[in-house]
């Protein structure tokens, strides 16, 4: 059986991450940059966005995981 590989699964694959913020873009995501998961979808924040908003970004954090 042949299955496809999504892009994500493929470590090949060039990504681009983009801030959920102000929309700067990176060409994979930066260690210093952090990813949120809000009503279960992923959103990424660039160094400067996250330094300045994360208390709001900790406040729509999914519980789930608790």
């Amino acid at each position: 059986m042949d299955q496809q590989t999504s892009p994500e699964a493929d470590p090949g694959a060039e990504s681009v991450a983009v801030c959920s913020r102000c929309g700067t873009t990176a060409e994979a995501t930066p260690p210093t940059w952090i990813c949120s998961v809000e009503n279960h979808t992923r959103h990424y924040f660039c160094d400067g966005c996250a330094r300045a908003n994360l208390r709001a970004i900790e406040s729509r954090l999914d519980s789930a995981w608790w």
